[in-house]
């Protein structure tokens, strides 16, 4: 691609098995705010299988913004409005209320403020029964994490020391403090989670 649009083979590979999870999980009609949307991918493929609802895509990356527009132009989904700049970690968000919160391989890819932040973001827009998704690896109890997961860990750690595949149970106990329930788990592939909250 010439414009400005990013690729991410990931995206490519978990987008319909995340989807299938989506369907069962977002609500039927308002808004789906993402936070770290990323090349836009995700929210694009999302957007054009679950055209009644309305997208925000969003990501504190200038480049990442960029790609998401321009797949957008690309695209041209009538379902989908502008990225906005959205740090996770940051109190104020530029978005006042949303049915639906998604953070799609972020949560380990950022340090632990991100977290903290997004779950409170969440707390504060969604209505009550909104969901929070989240996708990515998890640590779970005692369990043993999978070679490919302790091997990513590492990488992660290695590139950035505030990274890296964080406990669930840690994650849920933080929800928890503000008001999100961790409603259920369901196993992904590459030894991934999707992760649903909803908010009391």
């Amino acid at each position: 691609m010439t414009d400005a649009r990013l690729s991410s083979p990931a995206a490519l590979r978990n987008r319909d098995p995340i989807l299938a999870v989506l369907r069962s999980v977002l609500p039927a009609t308002g808004t789906v705010l993402e936070i770290a949307s990323g090349s836009g991918e995700h929210i694009v493929h999302f957007a054009r299988a679950l055209p009644i609802l309305t997208w925000q895509p969003s990501d504190p990356s200038e480049a990442a913004r960029g790609s998401i527009a321009a797949w957008l132009a690309a695209e041209a989904p009538a379902n989908v409005l502008p990225p906005l700049d959205v740090d996770a970690s940051a109190h104020d968000w530029p978005v006042t209320a949303a049915d639906a919160v998604l953070a799609i391989n972020m949560v380990h890819i950022s340090p632990w403020a991100a977290t903290l932040g997004l779950l409170a973001g969440a707390a504060r827009l969604l209505p009550p029964g909104g969901p929070l998704f989240l996708y990515g690896p998890y640590r779970r109890g005692g369990e043993p994490m999978a070679p490919s997961n302790i091997a990513f860990d590492a990488d992660l750690k290695a590139r950035d020391p505030a990274w890296g595949i964080r406990d669930l149970d840690s994650v849920a106990a933080a929800g928890d403090t503000l008001g999100l329930s961790l409603d259920h788990v369901v196993d992904m592939p590459a030894n991934n989670l999707s992760v649903v909250f909803t908010r009391r």
